[in-house]
């Protein structure tokens, strides 16, 4: 059926403030969550796990809990036979693989909170119960609880290994060596810290999974982030094949880098199912995600500088050392790579050499979490630039700005890691205009003025700091367009929705691409193995530089379909025929049209493939007063601005980033998870482990650019979800120091609490009255 087409408009979604067509459903509350689901004749999962740190296991005795009403198994090694290790994802060197984490203790255990059995009982409250009647026998063995004590290597976690040193991943750029150091007219070394923190997800972790024996195929509902790699995993420990096991993706309460990792309940919980024939659900309690869920952060730092007198930057060179925990998990060497490469941040310094060393402690395995690896050098690097521009008498804006990469460099080779032989540039950018827009939003000239004043009882004082980020990451990603029977489109897409509002900016996307309005996008398909024949995920910013360009390729080819279809029922040339508002338009004088109904069961598949990465980057200016009778810090104003390359919705970029910054400034004043020497978590709950809330920091501005589109992709976008939280410890620290910098207050760790800071200041006036 033809129709005359009206006159043709161009959409005009990707850059418009489009509010996120998934918030409805959740704030209606019709969100589906992992823990909202049920099946029939399910059975409830509880997980005991390790109270000791460290200790030989001589014994599990399950009786009495199977014993128990309600209670249909108990799970131990025993059980399981040989107990597979959780493979490597990411930076997988040789000699990391020795440290995998079993999916449950055998022999040892090496962290409180370590999975030693599984309880499958009729209700959740059941299984919980019968988790007291277990009885373990361990034998204490001494613990390693810090890092220090981890390297003299007297006490070994993997005997069979002989180290607590896993492995040592250096990055080099040019010759950082003592030549280099020695002929410098100005150098200063200095050692920094960041604490234990995490990402701490609003949901919890959930799995329901459900065996069907005729199909011999595992179904697990509640994957995200990765679904097609653990299917990958899954299978291989399952000895399945990869077609039978099936991932499901439904709403997640945030990820942030850590949810969707493959843990040791994503092995646990299959496997009750296969093995008992029933669906079993497992959901974790708050006390379990902070004790289970991967940490991050933990690391110090040994970091050198050389600069010529005016801060022309030579040379830099650091030994950082990574607690990263009893194992090695699927992304535990994340962090300690990005700090090798990304330490000399978006600067121009000619000779660069950073090793950092991972140990094994008793403690929760560590991860990725936003940033990883770059807000803690961020801290590093620009705590030791303010202190480099005042031994020079240079002012700190000028330092960094006379030594950021320039325009004319790019694309400018980053540090290159040598053990992985993983090389990396930045792609675009000019660094001065995000350095300039900061400092005029923040109206840094006019607070300049307040910088270390005594004010109303309170020190004041400003900082600024610049970073990039690398987002992008490969290798490839797969999506699929279909027209169904109303004319609408169904996207599927093998990236994965953790929060970010993927149903939006991909609805965004394909609405441009095909020029239709975009409420004919009428679903956005995410993540589950079933969408699409083979997905990467999301992480490291990835969604819309290889989903949203993936997107771009399957609408050209989908087009082609339709016009081609169209052309041959009005007897034209494919290329005659124009695709508007819907309808598939013929050439003039006629003008007939074809609604896209007519093309019910078209569909197109689409990749976009890239293996090098993009590079967003920015400045972030921070404005606080300190109480030094308390410690107690007021953020006053917080300005970021970033470059993204192309900006798909500012509305849900200015959310992204926002909502980054908030994380960076919990880190950087309240998050700690801390340990006493016997490996106990002592801030196991948010009694004790403190978050941010909206009241915290009230006064946060963002902007966004796209003065530089990446040269990489079609799209010329680049990866914006990590840039607001990558420099905020770094920029707030050195805000602190600045306003006590009268008081001889050089802060060096994290966190900035009331307590620790305030410590710090009695030092500061006891070394002043020393002297």
């Amino acid at each position: 059926m033809s129709m005359t087409a009206p006159k043709r408009a161009s959409n005009l979604f990707v850059g418009s403030p489009i509010e996120r067509l998934e918030d409805l459903r959740f704030l209606t509350g019709r969100g589906q969550y992992v823990d909202d689901l049920a099946a029939e004749n399910m059975l409830h999962a509880a997980i005991l796990r390790s109270s000791v740190a460290h200790g030989r296991i001589r014994g599990v005795d399950s009786s009495a809990a199977r014993a128990r009403p309600g209670v249909h198994a108990v799970i131990t090694a025993a059980d399981i036979g040989k107990v597979p290790t959780i493979p490597l994802r990411h930076d997988p060197t040789p000699a990391i693989r020795r440290f995998e984490q079993p999916v449950i203790a055998h022999g040892k255990v090496r962290y409180v909170g370590e999975p030693i059995a599984v309880v499958l009982a009729e209700s959740a409250a059941l299984a919980e119960d019968a988790l007291e009647a277990i009885a373990v026998d361990i034998e204490a063995l001494p613990v390693v609880a810090d890092r220090e004590l981890a390297r003299k290597n007297e006490i070994i976690l993997f005997e069979t290994v002989g180290t607590n040193v896993p492995d040592t991943i250096t990055a080099v750029r040019g010759k950082a060596d003592d030549a280099a150091f020695n002929s410098a007219p100005y150098r200063r070394r200095e050692h920094f810290s960041v604490q234990r923190h995490a990402a701490v997800p609003m949901e919890p972790r959930g799995l329901l999974a459900e065996w069907d024996a005729q199909k011999e195929r595992i179904t697990v509902r509640g994957a995200c982030k990765v679904p097609f790699t653990n299917r990958r995993a899954l299978a291989q420990m399952m000895n399945l094949p990869e077609a039978s096991v099936r991932m499901v993706e439904y709403d997640v309460g945030g990820g942030f880098g850590a949810r969707g990792e493959f843990y040791p309940e994503d092995f646990l919980i299959p496997f009750a199912a296969r093995l008992l024939g029933r669906p079993v659900k497992w959901t974790e309690d708050r006390r379990e995600n902070l004790t289970a869920l991967n940490h991050a952060r933990d690391m110090e730092c040994d970091l050198e500088i050389a600069c010529a007198r005016d801060g022309t930057l030579i040379a830099l060179r650091a030994h950082a050392c990574t607690d990263i925990g009893a194992y090695v998990r699927t992304n535990g060497a994340t962090a300690s790579r990005n700090i090798a490469q990304v330490l000399a941040g978006p600067y121009r310094i000619p000779h660069v050499r950073v090793d950092v060393s991972l140990v094994i402690t008793n403690k929760t395995p560590v991860g990725t979490y936003r940033g990883p690896g770059r807000f803690e050098s961020d801290f590093c690097r620009e705590r030791l630039f303010d202190m480099a521009a005042a031994d020079l008498g240079i002012d700190r804006v000028e330092f960094r700005r006379r030594n950021l990469i320039r325009e004319a460099d790019m694309p400018y080779a980053l540090p290159k890691v040598q053990v992985l032989d993983i090389a990396s540039e930045c792609d675009s950018g000019d660094y001065q205009i995000t350095l300039d827009r900061c400092l005029a939003e923040f109206k840094w000239a006019e607070r300049a003025k307040l910088d270390g004043e005594l004010i109303g009882g309170r020190h004041h004082g400003i900082a600024v700091g610049c970073y990039l980020e690398g987002g992008g990451t490969g290798p490839r990603e797969n999506v699929r367009l279909a027209v169904e029977a109303d004319g609408s489109i169904s996207l599927f897409v093998g990236s994965s929705s953790v929060g970010q509002g993927v149903e939006t900016v991909f609805a965004q996307i394909a609405a441009d691409a095909l020029e239709v309005p975009m409420e004919r996008i009428n679903r956005v398909l995410h993540g589950s193995t079933d969408y699409v024949a083979q997905g990467y995920g999301s992480f490291s910013s990835r969604s819309i530089v290889m989903g949203g360009n993936a997107i771009m390729d399957a609408a050209q080819k989908l087009r082609t379909l339709i016009r081609e279809a169209a052309a041959k029922r009005l007897q034209c040339q494919a290329n005659d025929i124009v695709i508007d508002r819907g309808m598939a338009v013929g050439p003039a004088p006629a003008r007939a049209a074809i609604a896209l109904k007519e093309f019910a069961g078209l569909c197109a598949d689409g990749t976009f493939a890239s293996d090098k990465r993009t590079y967003s980057y920015g400045a972030h200016a921070a404005y606080v007063a300190v109480d030094a009778k308390t410690g107690h810090v007021e953020l006053i104003d917080y300005v970021a601005v970033e470059d993204v390359g192309r900006i798909v919705n500012p509305l849900t970029l200015h959310g992204q980033c926002i909502g980054a910054v908030v994380q960076g400034l919990g880190g950087a004043f309240l998050e700690h998870f801390i340990y006493d020497e016997n490996g106990q978590l002592l801030t196991g709950s948010f009694a004790d482990y403190l978050m941010p809330t909206a009241s915290d920091f009230p006064q946060i501005r963002a902007v966004a650019l796209e003065d530089k589109p990446s040269p990489l992709n079609p799209m010329g976008a680049k990866g914006a979800g990590e840039g607001g939280i990558i420099p905020v410890g770094g920029v707030v620290a050195n805000a602190v120091a600045a306003a006590l910098g009268s008081l001889g207050v050089e802060p060096r760790d994290l966190p900035l609490s009331p307590p620790r800071l305030w410590q710090m200041i009695q030092a500061a006036r006891a070394t002043g009255a020393a002297r």
